[in-house]
């Protein structure tokens, strides 16, 4: 059975090439940007890749396409790329971050009109979420020092991960190459060194972005920029006189509040216009929570612009950020990370290992009637040692080491 969001569905015959995803022109007096896209899957794609490359985090792709494989997704499988976003209800200056959304707005103002940059953030879990509230930017630095929290390094502690008390720049910080310091204390807007976690609940309660999007927000953001993170798992805009919903699964302890408050603001629309709703409809949204926005009424009546269709987008020829496995060598060390008979159980432990931050290379090479999964290749004894500790403290997975055949 379709849900709500694909009975609408109808895309033009000609693939576009380039579609927007960061930047967009806010109309005035309107709420929706952006446009719903479907690309076609190839051989060898991630749903972690497709996302990155189209500004996505893993979530928005993940719950606009629920039952594919994140990890080995069917090559020629079309997708939706959730590239439409309702805006935060929210005063559109300076910074704008939606938790329940895992999405970040930067408003800036020209002469002619406002422009909003857009980008996917993870952001804090359940035990040390991202606060809430108005604060600004009180500095930025680049190639920050990672001063490690009590609570972070006691963790590690127990893991069998100890911590230095400082991490310098490099592949091995977690702040990345970027980093804006907020008023309230102890808390960050920054880069990463694990992109695959963009769109995850995965933080000690800062604001991770890609590597490639820290970079732009970085240099468009002045010191003293106002920002207000917000909770709104739904939302409600409007856009060619038409009404539309997004809905997102709330935070814990957040959604009869959320609910409550979107069903008032329904309730308001509807005694203005003095036209009924389909309350069915927004009950559908709400209980699929795709994340995608649908339009569930007629501002204006007899109103002649249709509904945006998604379009579709060619596949791009390389993947931005796609990580990359270097070719197989005798002289190398390796950790034998799994052997099972199913070959799309090798594939999915590679990619989950190839998408760890900073990336340990690994591949699925067959053997008999089974299937190895190999990391590496490693430049001595010591680097494969590490990529084994990383493997059981992160994936939990018991790595055997594998001696070069030739050496020197």
């Amino acid at each position: 059975m379709k849900s709500v969001q694909e009975k609408a569905w109808s895309f033009p015959g000609h693939p576009e090439k380039e579609i927007e995803r960061n930047e967009f022109t806010v109309a005035k007096g309107e709420d929706v940007i952006g446009r719903l896209a479907v690309i076609r899957l190839e051989k060898g794609d991630t749903l972690p890749d497709i996302a990155r490359h189209f500004g996505l985090g893993i979530n928005a792709i993940s719950t606009a396409n629920p039952g594919v494989d994140i990890w080995v997704p069917e090559a020629g499988e079309s997708i939706m790329l959730p590239l439409s976003f309702i805006l935060p209800d929210a005063p559109r200056k300076g910074i704008v971050v939606n938790l329940a959304t895992m999405r970040l707005f930067q408003y800036k103002e020209d002469d002619k009109s406002l422009v909003v940059s857009t980008y996917p953030v993870g952001v804090g879990t359940k035990e040390r979420p991202t606060p809430r509230g108005q604060m600004r930017v009180a500095r930025k630095a680049t190639r920050p020092t990672w001063h490690v929290p009590a609570s972070i390094a006691e963790d590690h502690r127990k893991k069998g991960d100890p911590l230095p008390a400082e991490v310098p720049p490099g592949p091995q910080n977690p702040l990345g190459e970027y980093a804006l310091y907020l008023s309230k204390s102890g808390y960050l807007i920054h880069g990463t060194n694990k992109p695959a976690s963009i769109g995850l609940k995965a933080t000690n309660g800062c604001m991770r972005l890609y590597p490639e999007n820290v970079k732009k927000l970085y240099n468009d953001t002045p010191v003293n920029t106002p920002v207000v993170i917000v909770n709104q798992p739904y939302l409600i805009g409007q856009r060619d006189g038409v009404l539309y919903m997004e809905a997102h699964t709330p935070l814990e302890g957040s959604g009869t509040v959320e609910q409550e408050k979107v069903y008032a603001k329904l309730r308001n629309i509807e005694d203005k216009s003095a036209r009924t709703l389909d309350w069915k409809k927004v009950k559908e949204v709400q209980t699929e929570a795709r994340g995608i926005p649908v339009p569930i009424f007629e501002i204006r009546q007899g109103s002649e612009k249709e509904v945006p269709k998604p379009i579709k987008v060619e596949h791009p020829d390389k993947l931005y950020g796609k990580p990359e496995i270097p070719e197989l060598r005798l002289d190398a060390w390796y950790v034998l990370a799994a052997d099972v008979r199913e070959e799309i159980d090798a594939l999915r432990i590679a990619a989950i290992i190839n998408h760890q931050g900073p990336q340990i290379p690994a591949r699925v090479l067959s053997r008999n009637k089974g299937y190895r999964v190999i990391a590496g290749p490693f430049n001595d004894i010591s680097e494969a040692k590490d990529a084994a500790k990383r493997l059981k403290i992160d994936l939990d997975i018991d790595g055997i080491l594998i001696e070069p055949v030739q050496k020197g």
